[in-house]
């Protein structure tokens, strides 16, 4: 039997499914509900939020003849027909292969068919900001008076690029990006529901290192669950990813503090021996000089980092040691060597100067 990626095999079907954009998805229950649909709604949000999900969840929400709450009943005679994937009143367009005018000149003249045994037709398309000017004129004709039983939902991840003519025109829904505490009580329903183990540590770090992305996360979980063979650890999780260990970091930002180049090289040493990739420890010095600014300057802080509480404290006793000009000063440089470190020669010379240049505090003009 061939493998479904989990970001697929779980991918919702209902609203009540979908995580961290309850913003969005009550505010569409309630125009299904009160029979107030728009005829152009527009997602747009970070990849790996729920854009596509949501607009076919609606899809098929619009045409229920029995919808329980603004939902889908899921066994009506028109939810059951459009749970086929090519049903003719479901009609997703990817933008970035089909973005001449020509294209949308066929959506055009196929919206004046109507619907076959359903209440609307429904045209999803995808990365709509890659359509060329002409095809902008061209949907905007189409948006302006659609026949009553069309609704079009545009999603896109660069809004800004879009003509302020097409947005205009529409019903606008920011998806916002999906906290880590959210994304980790998902994993852990998809583990149980697949039959394998993991401890919470594994769960925050494959969380975090989706940044929000619900698609991002659960490609990461499974890269994670094949390598780990149904029972995930910290240290596989942290293998797989190549990401520093919490204790490392926090250790080297000691000898940061305490200015000890010693063992700043030592430590640097001892990674590449072990084979660690130093762009992503990088990325990983930049993240806790953010963190530690946090933790500073924020009163609310382990809301917005949500980390354990026993690390929380290590993470505040280590912010006291330091001042916050020189907590930027850190995410700046760490986050500019981060890029840099991809593409030069010498991956540890670089490390070992942004390291030096951040801890001591010296100007090093490039250039």
């Amino acid at each position: 039997m061939n493998h479904i990626a989990l970001y697929r095999k779980y991918r919702p079907k209902t609203f009540e499914e979908v995580i961290g954009q309850e913003h969005i998805t009550k505010t569409l229950q309630n125009q299904i509900v009160n029979n107030q649909i728009g005829h152009a709604y527009l997602f747009t949000g970070s990849r790996g939020t729920g854009k596509t999900s949501i607009a076919k969840i609606f899809a098929k929400a619009v045409n229920c003849l029995d919808n329980v709450g603004g939902s889908a009943c899921g066994k009506c005679e028109n939810c059951l027909r459009l749970e086929q994937e090519n049903d003719i009143n479901i009609i997703e367009i990817d933008a970035a292969s089909n973005n001449k005018v020509d294209d949308i000149r066929q959506i055009r003249e196929k919206v004046k068919f109507m619907p076959v045994g359903a209440k609307y037709k429904v045209y999803i398309i995808d990365e709509v900001h890659m359509l060329s000017d002409s095809a902008f004129n061209a949907l905007l004709k189409t948006l302006e008076e659609p026949p009553s039983y069309v609704v079009f939902v545009l999603a896109t991840t660069e809004v800004h690029k879009l003509p302020q003519t097409i947005l205009s025109r529409c019903i606008r829904f920011d998806f916002r990006l999906v906290g880590t505490d959210a994304l980790v009580k998902h994993l852990a329903k998809v583990f149980d529901k697949e039959g394998i183990k993991y401890d919470e540590e594994s769960l925050k770090i494959i969380a975090s290192a989706g940044e929000g992305s619900v698609r991002d996360t659960l490609s990461i979980a499974d890269s994670i669950a094949a390598y780990c063979q149904g029972e995930i650890s910290k240290e596989k999780t942290l293998s797989v990813l190549g990401t520093t260990d919490h204790e490392l970091v926090i250790n080297f930002f000691d000898k940061i503090q305490e200015k000890d180049v010693g063992q700043i090289l030592a430590m640097i040493d001892n990674m590449e021996k072990e084979g660690k990739n130093l762009a992503v420890f990088a990325k990983d010095l930049s993240k806790h000089s953010r963190n530690l600014l946090v933790c500073k300057s924020c009163k609310n802080a382990n809301e917005i980092l949500n980390l354990t509480d026993d690390l929380f404290e290590i993470y505040q006793s280590q912010a006291e040691k330091f001042v916050e000009k020189d907590l930027i000063r850190y995410m700046q440089v760490f986050s500019s060597a981060e890029s840099e470190l991809r593409y030069t020669l010498s991956v540890r010379l670089l490390l070992e100067t942004t390291c030096l240049t951040a801890m001591l505090g010296l100007d090093v003009k490039k250039n």
